[in-house]
């Protein structure tokens, strides 16, 4: 979950960081706010192992509901990187034929 978390603050991190310094652009906020999709997916695969643990275990070691939360909040951290990857990608593509 704590990878899902990193991975969602990164977007609102970079875009400050853009708006505060001069030498940063939106464009490299972008590219920053990328890295959301890695660590989206290695969320939803921790989850996947703890949920793997949770059902081998038979349930006493707990902690399924926090391997759902983790696992939704990684796939939201996936689809937030793979937005930003897509709009620097047409972004590329408009400043090469445009």
């Amino acid at each position: 979950m704590l990878l899902a978390l990193v991975g969602l603050a990164i977007p609102p991190a970079g875009f400050a960081v853009a708006r505060q310094l001069a030498r940063v652009t939106l464009v490299q906020a972008t590219a920053a706010t990328c890295a959301s999709a890695v660590l989206g997916i290695a969320a939803i695969l921790l989850a996947r192992r703890a949920r793997t643990n949770i059902d081998r275990t038979l349930g006493r070691v707990g902690g399924a509901g926090t391997a759902r939360v983790g696992r939704l909040l990684g796939l939201i951290s996936l689809c937030l990187g793979l937005t930003a990857a897509f709009a620097l990608g047409f972004y590329g593509l408009l400043n090469l034929f445009g």
